[in-house]
């Protein structure tokens, strides 16, 4: 029997910044643009995979140029 894999809701700045294929650095200017909300648990800092998500979503660009 195989365990199975947790998915996990917050993501630390490195893990979400892999997720959405930017640098730390990045991730964190859009949270302190207020672009990306974070999660804080005392000094540690977090992103909710639902709020990257819908960054993402946000951020999609459906028009084709001419």
């Amino acid at each position: 029997m195989t365990p199975s894999k947790t998915l996990k809701r917050l993501y630390s700045l490195p893990e979400a910044a892999e997720y959405l294929g930017r640098s730390p650095w990045s991730v964190r200017r859009l949270i302190w643009s207020g672009e990306l909300p974070q999660v804080r648990a005392g000094r540690r800092v977090h992103v909710d995979i639902r709020d990257m998500d819908a960054f993402i979503d946000k951020n999609k660009v459906t028009d084709s140029p001419e």
